[in-house]
């Protein structure tokens, strides 16, 4: 399917992981495609591996927790194809430990890129939203259930789909629809690097999903391109969990 031909789409965090599966989808479905990251390094990596050419791909470094780097994305977005069809505000960390173990700097940082910098990236981006465009913000199963090591983390994933809800309603009138996604135990870079010093969490995280199996990027890439795409034009404000049944079930006996 070519969904997104001649559309442009940018993606937040899209230098590994599920932004640069998103990033693949969409470029397979005839999308230009703007990827950020924090490295340049990784950056040009992920355009290496997405093989589409500079006229397709744009990499822009950018922190999303600092506004004056959004501007100027925003500028660079302007000047390469003048408007956004779609943006998927994927950009985020983890912080996993105990509550009592969360120090200020971990709660600035956690909420500064998952909360703040998906908030901004979207209110930057809406001047160059065209009328019936969309947002996907990458949310987390853990707003859905609780997960003892994720209490800052699991915040502000339950922070941002309420903006799904809340700039649903309010972008509803320029046709811009706004959704997130929410992803289960999903076998990316930033995963295995959170379960390094566990080597047992991958099979025991496998064994809670009805499925019994983590997912693959290309599985959440999936969902993003329905809820950014007319496929979805009557869907606002939702939250789609791709989890292979985490969340709403319980593993059969083996």
């Amino acid at each position: 399917m070519k969904r997104f031909t001649n559309k442009t789409v940018l993606i937040t965090g899209g230098s590994s992981g599920m932004g640069l599966a998103a990033a693949r989808r969409l470029l397979d479905e005839g999308a230009y495609v703007v990827i950020t990251g924090r490295d340049r390094s990784r950056l040009d990596s992920a355009v290496a591996r997405l093989d589409a050419g500079p006229d397709r791909v744009l990499a822009v470094c950018a922190d999303v927790a600092r506004p004056a780097d959004l501007d100027a994305l925003m500028r660079r977005i302007e000047t390469w194809r003048g408007s956004l069809s779609a943006v998927f505000a994927n950009a985020g960390v983890g912080v996993f430990k105990p509550g009592a173990e969360i120090t200020e700097a971990d709660f600035d940082h956690t909420v500064d890129v998952n909360f703040k910098g998906v908030f901004f990236t979207i209110q930057k981006a809406l001047p160059l939203m065209r009328d019936g465009g969309a947002v996907v913000i990458n949310a987390s199963w853990t707003l859905h259930r609780g997960l003892s090591v994720a209490s800052v983390y699991s915040a502000g994933k339950a922070a941002v789909h309420n903006l799904a809800r809340t700039l649903g309603a309010e972008l509803a009138p320029r046709g811009i629809r706004v959704n997130s996604v929410s992803p289960g135990y999903i076998d990316t870079e930033m995963y295995r690097a959170a379960a390094a010093d566990d080597p047992d969490a991958e099979a025991r995280n496998a064994a809670e999903v009805p499925l019994g199996t983590l997912g693959h990027p290309d599985d959440v890439a999936a969902a993003v391109a329905f809820l950014a795409s007319d496929d979805a034009s009557y869907i606002t404000g939702q939250d789609l969990v791709v989890d292979g049944g985490l969340v709403g079930s319980v593993p059969a006996a083996p």
